[in-house]
């Protein structure tokens, strides 16, 4: 019995070497995942063998990797004695069987990461009805009094070694306990008191990062994009630990397992107008301003959501960061580009690489202001658009929108009441 299960187990690691291929570099691997299953086994056989199946997921994952053009099966079944002898070793088969499902689950997810295949499940069963309707909109499910307390799957920097700060990507099981849409956020409750007073942390509301169906396409995670605050004191020239940001800090440092205490979710100004399939959505963003983004984009295209499916209208995402290194999820970006090119924009603004028309800095401003055209005419056809970041860019964004309203024979308060009026207009700047 357990010889049949453990091929069995073999045969579905060895389906799709994409399958577990992350879809980014903070996207869990499948053997994090059986390797996260055994933390709540106490220590025996069965965790022990939890642990080596996690660790033959991951050696039979770089194995298909590794070995471009060859049958990924092939290589997987080199591995099938291995897998055959850890399972021998368990003497409860209904602990193996639920070790089986475990890692059977894991290939399924790592499967629909890279693209899957028609017989994995659509993500429709959190949708309203019809799914446009925004009448069911989950809001302060959770509020501070009563929080909700989820557990860390996993937290990853994802910037690289010359951006300007450390950024982030939490990913926090809520048990399908604390549904949420794209463009809502949770606040965040860091441990701990306040120095001078003793009492509580106030919640820091942080914009969700994923969509509603969270990065395992299961509905019961989300994910926060954060980037650690830190305070340079020039006489010290170095941080100083007394003005680092609290919840960013305690966010960036958590570890899988670790208790985060959210609530929420809270806001409706960022949530897409999906009834009518052909409108464009212009996306602006700064740093992790780009989190509701992410959102829209995996809904519209990486989910088998209905509003994905129905979309025919163009999404236009700009965002604003330092440098190259700093730029934040730019390998999803990529891969909705490549598959669809008629319906996902992208451009950069990447100050310190890039200048703007009059030889400054590249600035997000500068970047939307070289489309001012095409977007002011998308804008006049009903495009919604979204700007999300440090409070700090709308200054500049405005100034420069005034401008060119100016040069085009407008009065720019008529102008900007006139996209509120019909709810085009959608700001969440912190």
């Amino acid at each position: 019995m357990v010889k049949v299960i453990a091929i069995s187990l073999a045969a579905l690691l060895a389906t799709s070497s994409t399958a577990f291929a992350p879809v980014s570099t903070h996207q869990a691997s499948r053997s994090d995942v059986v390797l996260n299953m055994a933390k709540n086994v106490p220590e025996s056989k069965s965790k022990r063998v939890l642990k080596r199946l996690g660790k033959v997921a991951g050696a039979i994952t770089t194995v298909a990797l590794a070995s471009a053009g060859a049958p990924p099966a092939a290589f997987a079944a080199k591995k099938v004695a291995e897998v055959v002898e850890v399972v021998e070793a368990v003497d409860n088969t209904r602990n193996l069987i639920k070790i089986g499902a475990g890692v059977a689950t894991a290939v399924g997810v790592g499967a629909k990461l890279a693209g899957g295949s028609s017989s994995e499940p659509k993500q429709d069963f959190l949708e309203a009805e019809p799914f446009w309707d925004q009448k069911t909109v989950p809001t302060n499910t959770y509020k501070i009094k009563s929080p909700h307390v989820g557990k860390v799957i996993s937290t990853k920097r994802i910037v690289g070694p010359k951006a300007t700060g450390e950024t982030c990507h939490i990913i926090i099981d809520h048990k399908g306990e604390m549904p949420y849409w794209e463009g809502q956020s949770w606040g965040v409750i860091p441990p701990g008191t306040r120095e001078k007073d003793g009492k509580a942390h106030a919640v820091r509301l942080y914009s969700i990062a994923s969509s509603r169906y969270g990065d395992d396409f299961s509905g019961n995670t989300g994910s926060l994009c954060v980037r650690r605050a830190t305070y340079w004191d020039p006489e010290l020239k170095a941080d100083d630990p007394a003005k680092k940001g609290i919840c960013s800090n305690f966010l960036c440092d958590t570890k899988p397992g670790e208790d985060v205490k959210l609530t929420g979710p809270s806001g409706k100004v960022m949530l897409l107008p999906e009834e009518d399939p052909k409108t464009d959505y212009i996306m602006v963003a700064t740093g992790t301003g780009i989190a509701p983004y992410r959102g829209f984009i995996r809904r519209l295209f990486v989910e088998d959501t209905p509003a994905g499916n129905a979309y025919k209208g163009q999404a236009w995402l700009f965002l604003g960061v330092a440098n190259s290194d700093a730029l934040l999820y730019d390998d999803e970006w990529q891969e909705s580009l490549a598959k669809y090119p008629d319906n996902f924009r992208l451009d950069y603004a990447l100050s310190r690489e890039q200048s703007n028309k009059s030889g400054g800095k590249m600035y997000i401003q500068d970047k939307v202001e070289e489309y001012s055209d095409e977007i002011f005419q998308k804008l006049d056809s009903g495009a919604h658009i979204y700007f999300c970041g440090l409070k700090g860019m709308m200054p500049g964004i405005e100034d420069m929108l005034k401008k060119v309203t100016e040069g085009k024979g407008l009065d720019y308060d008529v102008w900007l009441k006139g996209l509120k009026t019909k709810k085009q207009w959608h700001v969440e700047v912190y």
